[in-house]
């Protein structure tokens, strides 16, 4: 008996049904956050990073631990301090002696062999260890010696960092920056979010999450949000985007030549279209918007413009350009068709 394919209308259908399922198993414990838990869905059914940002005490551990509980998914942490090693990270070779006494060397996996690694508060370490976690990004492999080990799939980076105390910090190199797809802020709760949470987290009760997804479904959906059409007008729509942070562009508007030290690269605009195809994909619809591509460019962009003195004096941050820019940038204008 032969199976029907299923079409893609039905796949998509599904897709953002598992979706919803996910978002209520984290708001069981998460309350609020919807714009930040959106953009964490979208990293992982895009295989991207997430750098958080945010105060202590916004749960942003407590939100990717949960993540990780409704995912069927390995889960490591690695507490970021200034005396962490790279290989208390990847890994080390121990030497070891078998039964007829010869000596051979044994590669024991680091915490960085998972599917999500939490890396909290990323920047308290130095830049040696920091640099530990760029080939696992970027290649997802990990050289020890001269041997190289891959990474399980799926794997995501989620790391977090405090923006308040710079004390004993090491701020992230701009390379390493580019390797996050999203600068997710986390910002403080509303009233009544704040209220809810005080009520809920002092009765000494812990919801019971049910896992929604596993590794290999993972993987599946990813290459499904790949598949998502992206129009020409999409894709011209980035590209001026991009373009338009770069204050040496031709395009770039004035405000972004007065306040702008250096934009956005190629990975932007990548990052821009993946993020718009997962929030399409999460929606159950088969091709990309602008709206898609505007609702994640603050995230995608923030780590990649660099404001100088001027806009600072103005009051202005990275955000306030972007913003500015997304209001400037003119989406294209489709072709009408003729009769």
């Amino acid at each position: 008996m032969s199976t029907k394919p299923r079409n893609l209308g039905d796949v998509l259908q599904e897709f953002s049904q598992h979706r919803r399922l996910m978002q209520e198993e984290l708001q069981k414990v998460i309350i609020g956050q919807d714009e930040v838990i959106e953009q964490l869905f979208a990293a992982i059914f895009t295989s991207g990073h997430c750098l958080l940002e945010g105060v202590p005490g916004l749960a942003k551990t407590l939100m990717v631990s949960t993540l990780a509980r409704i995912l069927d998914v390995g889960f490591k942490r690695i507490q970021f301090t200034p005396d962490l090693m790279p290989s208390d990270i990847t890994g080390t070779n121990v030497l070891e002696e078998d039964e007829q006494g010869r000596r051979h060397f044994r590669f024991v996996e680091g915490p960085i062999f998972t599917n999500i690694l939490l890396a909290d508060e990323i920047n308290r370490t130095p830049p040696k260890t920091q640099a530990a976690l760029l080939q696992a990004m970027q290649e997802r492999e990990v050289s020890v010696g001269q041997q190289t080990y891959s990474l399980p799939d799926p794997f995501f980076t989620i790391a977090t960092q405090n923006p308040i105390e710079q004390e004993g910090t090491y701020p992230l190199p701009e390379a390493q920056l580019d390797r996050f797809m999203f600068n997710i802020k986390v910002n403080y709760p509303s009233l009544a979010e704040e209220e809810q949470i005080l009520a809920s987290t002092t009765r000494g009760e812990k919801p019971e999450v049910r896992k929604v997804l596993s590794g290999r479904a993972i993987v599946n959906l990813q290459k499904l949000v790949r598949s998502v059409a992206v129009s020409e007008y999409i894709i011209k729509y980035v590209s001026r985007l991009v373009r338009a942070t770069r204050p040496k562009d031709e395009s770039a508007p004035d405000f972004v030549r007065e306040l702008v030290d250096w934009g956005a690269g190629p990975r932007a605009g990548q990052f821009l279209i993946h993020g718009g195809k997962a929030l399409a994909a999460m929606e159950g619809r088969f091709s990309v918007a602008i709206d898609d591509v505007q609702r994640v460019a603050v995230a995608v962009l923030r780590h990649r413009v660099s404001t100088n003195f001027q806009a600072q004096a103005e009051g202005m941050n990275t955000e306030d350009v972007i913003k500015r820019l997304m209001d400037t940038v003119p989406a294209p204008e489709i072709p009408k068709f003729q009769h």
